[in-house]
C-alpha cells in the first residue's frame, strides 16, 4: 500500500511539473522593446500552478498593451482559466488600442466558460508617439502612477469578468510625460500579512516605490518582492500569486 501511494504521489508530482512547464509557456517569452519605455516583470506563483496571467500586445515600437489578470482561487482550476485567457487574448488583438473593447471582448469569450469562477483584469495601452496612456480594468487593484514625487491611484473599474454577459467598462485617458512610472499588479502584492495580521497594503507599497524612485524598473521590482518576503513571517509560505509590471517612460 505504501509503495502504491508513493507511486501515485510521484505520478501527481510529475503531472504538476509538466503542467507548471506548460503554464510558463503561455507567458510572454520576452519583454517588448518600445521606444522611450523601460519595462520589468515579476511573476511569482504561490504553488506549482497559478491563477495569475500577464500578456503584452505589441503593435510596434511606439505602442504596446499591458494586460494583467487574476483568476479567483488557486491551483489547477485557476491555472486552466489562465490558459483560456491566453487564447482569448488573441481574439482581441485587433482592438488592442481600445481597453473597453479588450475587456468586453474577453468577457464575451470567457463568460460561458468560467463556471462560477471570476477574473479581475487590468489593461493599459501605452502610445509613446502620441504621448498618451489609456486604461481600464475589471474589478482589479488600481493602476499606480508615480509622477514628480507623488503616487497616484488611477481607478477605472467595471465588473469582474464572468459576472454578466455584456458589461461596460469605463476608460481613463492619461497624458504621459518623461519620468512617469506605472505599476500594474495583482492583489498578491498588497494582501500578504505579517505576524500581527496587518496587510502589506497600499501604504507600504507607496513607501517602497518612493524609497526606490530613482532605481530602474528591475531593481524596484526586486526590492518590492524582497520587502514582501520580509513582511511575512519566515515560517509562512507565500500567501498568494504575485504579478507585477513596472513601466518607466524615459
Amino acid at each position: 500500500m505504501i509503495f502504491a501511494n508513493e507511486r501515485r504521489l510521484l505520478s501527481i508530482e510529475n503531472e504538476l511539473a509538466a503542467a507548471r512547464q506548460l503554464q510558463f509557456s503561455i507567458l510572454p517569452t520576452a519583454i517588448p522593446e518600445v521606444q522611450n519605455v523601460r519595462i520589468a516583470v515579476a511573476y511569482r506563483p504561490m504553488t506549482a500552478l497559478a491563477g495569475d496571467f500577464y500578456e503584452f500586445i505589441s503593435d510596434d515600437r511606439k505602442r504596446v498593451g499591458f494586460l494583467v489578470a487574476d483568476v479567483t482561487g488557486h491551483g489547477v482550476p485557476a491555472a486552466l482559466i489562465a490558459s483560456m485567457i491566453k487564447v482569448a487574448t488573441q481574439s482581441v488583438v485587433a482592438c488592442a488600442h481600445d481597453p473597453r473593447e479588450v475587456l468586453r471582448g474577453l468577457n464575451r469569450i470567457l463568460f460561458r466558460q468560467l463556471h462560477e469562477q471570476l477574473v479581475s483584469v487590468a489593461y493599459l495601452w501605452l502610445d509613446t508617439e502620441n504621448r498618451k496612456a489609456v486604461y481600464s480594468a475589471a474589478g482589479h487593484p488600481p493602476l499606480l502612477r508615480w509622477r514628480e514625487g507623488k503616487l497616484e491611484r488611477i481607478e477605472s473599474n467595471g465588473l469582474l469578468l464572468g459576472v454578466i454577459p455584456d458589461p461596460d467598462y469605463p476608460v481613463c485617458e492619461l497624458p504621459i510625460r518623461c519620468g512617469d512610472r506605472f505599476l500594474l499588479y495583482t492583489d498578491g502584492v498588497i494582501e500578504p500579512e505579517n505576524s500581527s495580521g496587518d496587510s502589506f497594503g497600499d501604504r507600504k507599497l507607496e513607501q517602497v516605490v518612493c524609497k526606490n524612485q530613482s532605481c530602474p524598473p528591475s531593481e524596484l521590482s526586486d526590492q518590492l518582492l524582497s520587502e514582501i518576503r520580509l513582511w511575512q513571517p519566515a515560517s509562512l509560505a507565500q500567501q498568494d500569486d504575485i504579478t507585477l509590471i513596472v513601466i518607466d517612460v524615459v
